[in-house]
């Protein structure tokens, strides 16, 4: 009897350690593939980029470090071969600076943030509904102008963008567009500078008119709907870049707008992952964690915050992933879960 029992657990045993490997490379089906990412040069990207990296790295996949790159040159390089994937998509923001035929060779995945990329003005809370603003047009009152004219020009003051930066170009057009160079003065110095002014004097009791976008630290430390309230422009009326996507101009659902929809003036994005198609074809474990791969606003606005406040060295980020791993224990698991499933 003792020797058929151990038999049987030998048996046993012998079929445990031999079905090891292929357990092993379900939990690792990346194990052998190296993938190279890009990272986007604005450090609001970085902790998504980190991220999907360490999912990547569960799986086992080695994931190189990150190449910064401009966006035209990201996807002239994911189309070629030369990176596999990035997670700083913006669409259709970056439509524009698509190579030809970039569709051919790479395409996007999945959504980081469906319609996260937002930009637009915000007015704080109590001077919305002091004075019933609605859009820019109400500057125009004087009163409103009065409250928000911080130098004692006559005009409102607005935290606005430095020169050089996209949204500048836009916030002049409105100025133009819709009137109101009389009656708000963009303020372009060194946006965080600004931005911290215009926090301090919040904080200090006084009124906030600021431009911004999400994600972003600003929207932590002052929350739409809380805080500030996002306001419409008057009217639609888009630079030649904007045409093509014009119906982004208007969405619906935001939180702490002031009307639902709202009429921001600038393009919605959605933030999504871009990758290489070939690479997507030899690795479907790696297409599947990028198109369940989803975070809250919220989550990368308060990553940002503690960017802004000085955490921002690459230790820093892979120590806020780690956090919001083991915050979302469940739902890392379940991305990872699916992705193993898709790959056998």
């Amino acid at each position: 009897m003792q020797t058929l029992s151990r038999i049987l657990i030998t048996v046993f045993v012998c079929l445990t350690i031999a079905a090891m490997p292929a357990f092993a490379d379900d939990m690792k089906p990346g194990k052998g593939v190296t993938a190279q990412p890009a990272r986007a040069t604005w450090n609001t990207g970085f902790f998504q980029e980190a991220l999907v990296r360490r999912g990547l790295e569960e799986l086992g996949y080695t994931v190189k470090n990150p190449k910064d790159l401009a966006n035209p040159i990201f996807y002239k390089s994911v189309a070629l071969g030369d990176l596999d994937y990035w997670t700083n998509g913006w669409f259709p923001m970056h439509n524009a600076q698509l190579p030809k035929g970039f569709y051919d060779d790479a395409d996007k995945y999945g959504y980081v943030v469906k319609a996260g990329g937002l930009q637009g003005y915000l007015v704080s809370k109590k001077e919305v509904e002091k004075f019933n603003i609605k859009s820019l047009e109400d500057f125009k009152r004087d009163e409103v102008k009065k409250a928000f004219d911080t130098n004692g020009d006559g005009k409102a003051d607005l935290t606005a963008c430095p020169p050089g930066w996209g949204c500048e170009q836009v916030i002049a057009h409105h100025m133009k567009v819709y009137g109101l160079e009389d009656y708000i003065n963009p303020v372009k110095a060194a946006y965080e500078a600004g931005m911290a002014s215009a926090i301090g004097n919040y904080k200090s009791g006084g009124p906030v008119f600021f431009y911004t976008w999400t994600p972003n630290w600003t929207v932590y430390k002052l929350k739409p709907g809380r805080d500030v309230m996002w306001i419409n422009v008057p009217e639609i009326m888009p630079t030649e870049a904007q045409k093509t996507a014009e119906e982004r101009m208007t969405v619906s659902g935001v939180e702490g707008a002031v009307s639902d929809p709202i009429k921001l003036g600038f393009v919605v994005s959605d933030i999504q992952i871009v990758a290489n198609k070939k690479f997507i074809e030899k690795n479907p474990a790696a297409e599947k964690f990028f198109e369940v791969f989803s975070l809250p606003l919220p989550d990368i606005n308060e990553q940002n915050t503690l960017m802004n406040e000085g955490q921002k060295s690459q230790k820093d980020i892979e120590k806020h992933v780690e956090a919001w791993i083991a915050k979302n224990k469940d739902k890392w698991n379940g991305w990872l879960a699916e992705a193993r499933k898709a790959a056998k």
